[in-house]
């Protein structure tokens, strides 16, 4: 564990899981505080909605469970906390000459291709969250093919493919947990505006035209950012669309 590790988060490194989420939920009745959970091998990892996540051996596979204050809106704030600390991870671990930009609503892009992902699970009851697993994948050592991922989807890539860089999981970690520590405590203290601020300096084609899929229906329009709430505000020919969630594809 490094010097820099945040004080009272608790660190569990597994050789193998079916997903680290799931390993989190698992514990939940015995787990009172943050505790980070990292797996070398993960076997049955999803992303959202259900997909398969895909991960070759050496990248990053990691979990933070937390007890969060409040319900599903406060608890969805995380995600972009979740964001902003992989943002700094990646930037220490792949250099400053690397291109990063965060994938409303939960991508990190490495010079273009998607680098990593984020899921959170949570468990509540009565308007609020008991408790939160906050998800998190990274290519470190290798990307998934072009043919495992979603038609039109971000094409993958590596921090070692692109850099040049090996950074294995565990020193990964970290430089994460610091970073996640240091934004959680900027939007518990200050609240989720200079969290939206920080996340909007580093979005990915702000101000560019996206598309937007709920379901069947797809809208086109200029992405000009993100509400209090975090949903995307999205610039259409018919009028300006507010979305909680969607899909988001660059191919216009």
């Amino acid at each position: 564990m490094s010097e820099t590790w945040p004080h009272g988060v608790g660190r569990h490194v597994l050789a193998r899981t079916d997903s680290t989420n799931a390993e989190a939920m698992r514990l939940a009745p015995v787990l009172s505080g943050p505790v980070w959970i990292l797996a070398h091998e993960q076997v049955a990892a999803r992303g959202r909605r259900g997909r398969e996540w895909v991960m070759p051996a050496g990248n990053f596979a990691g979990t933070l469970f937390l007890r969060p204050k409040g319900g599903p809106a406060a608890a969805a704030q995380i995600s972009f906390v979740a964001a902003l600390a992989l943002y700094d991870a990646l930037t220490d671990a792949c250099g400053p000459s690397a291109r990063l930009g965060i994938k409303w609503p939960n991508d990190l892009l490495l010079n273009g291709g998607k680098v990593a992902g984020i899921l959170l699970e949570s468990i509540g009851h009565g308007g609020e969250i008991h408790a939160l697993a906050v998800g998190i994948g990274v290519n470190l050592a290798a990307a998934p093919s072009a043919s495992e991922v979603e038609s039109r989807a971000v094409t993958p890539v590596s921090v070692q493919g692109e850099t040049g860089f090996a950074v294995p999981p565990e020193e990964f970690l970290d430089l994460l947990a610091p970073a996640f520590a240091r934004w959680l405590e900027q939007l518990e203290t200050y609240g989720f505006e200079p969290i939206r601020n920080a996340w909007l300096a580093r979005a990915a084609r702000l101000g560019e035209t996206i598309v937007a899929r709920t379901g069947v229906t797809e809208a086109q329009g200029v992405f000009e950012g993100i509400d209090s709430s975090g949903a995307l505000i999205l610039k259409t020919p018919s009028g300006r669309q507010v979305l909680p969630a969607a899909d988001v594809f660059f191919g216009v």
